[in-house]
């Protein structure tokens, strides 16, 4: 079938898992081609009666359908469905998988979804994203004491970055800033100071961030929120409170979210 009139051309993928592995190879092949092109993913396909979708989709954009499905029943009744409508098809799974039966001399399981199995660690991330995300820039912080960790610090010292990628690895992390003439909320002190870490930055580096934000959203904060002066006395004055508290302290000048990350969990042991 010829694709519609629009030059965007569309790939459907068909899996019985999430689709985001036959995504990703999809999208890693389209950056070869100078192409407009969009991708629609059906996920959680294990039985014939889900192909409908999916064809009808295919159908009406003249898409290619991509599928990754291990019962081979689903996969012939789709493959049957394509041919039927002059649809073109890519079966990413089976040409390896029929590679590897050969070389490990053993024959697949052919379970859906084993790759992104809904284990109790899958549910601990999604608990903590949650978490994360209710608990952002000082939200809710009559529950923050259930938090694994809790992040502080001026504006602009990575606190959202770093407690969405912590709770992507399963750990529920809240973060509070630190505003000037704002006394700090009194939950914090009520936290174990084990779990507790205060952010710093570069006094230059911050300036800089900071002039940036002024610069796209073009106002401050507050009056002071970019100067030198001002930024170096937020510093100080967080440093001394962490002290004063007794929680431990990570720098983030210079590292990557990831850097960061690992080094507040070596800190926190």
């Amino acid at each position: 079938m010829s694709a519609p009139g629009n030059s965007e051309r569309e790939v459907v993928v068909v899996s019985d898992g999430t689709g985001e592995t036959a995504a990703a190879l999809i999208r890693a092949a389209m950056a070869q081609f100078n192409t407009p092109w969009r991708l629609r993913i059906f996920g959680g396909v294990r039985h014939k009666s889900q192909l409908r979708r999916p064809v009808d989709e295919a159908v009406r954009t003249g898409a290619l359908l991509v599928f990754t499905l291990v019962d081979r029943e689903v996969a012939k009744a789709l493959l049957e469905t394509a041919q039927q409508n002059g649809l073109a098809t890519a079966d990413l799974l089976e040409p390896v998988m029929s590679s590897m039966a050969g070389f490990l001399s053993a024959e697949p399981r052919r379970e859906p979804g084993l790759l992104h199995g809904f284990s109790d660690e899958y549910f601990q991330r999604v608990e903590a994203v949650e978490f994360a995300v209710r608990h952002d820039d000082g939200a809710n912080l009559r529950t923050i004491f259930q938090a694994d960790l809790v992040l502080i610090g001026p504006s602009r010292t990575s606190k959202t970055p770093l407690s969405m990628y912590l709770a992507q690895r399963g750990y529920k992390t809240g973060n509070v800033p630190i505003v000037p003439g704002i006394e700090p909320a009194r939950e914090l002190f009520d936290l174990d100071p084990g779990k507790v870490i205060g952010l710093l930055a570069q006094a230059g580096v911050l300036e800089t961030v900071r002039r940036a934000r002024v610069h796209r959203l073009g106002r401050s904060p507050y009056s002071s929120y970019s100067e030198a002066s001002a930024v170096e006395q937020e510093l100080v004055r967080a440093r001394r409170l962490y002290r004063d508290c007794g929680w431990r302290i990570v720098d983030v000048t210079g590292r990557a979210v990831e850097e960061n990350a690992a080094r507040i969990l070596e800190v926190m042991g």
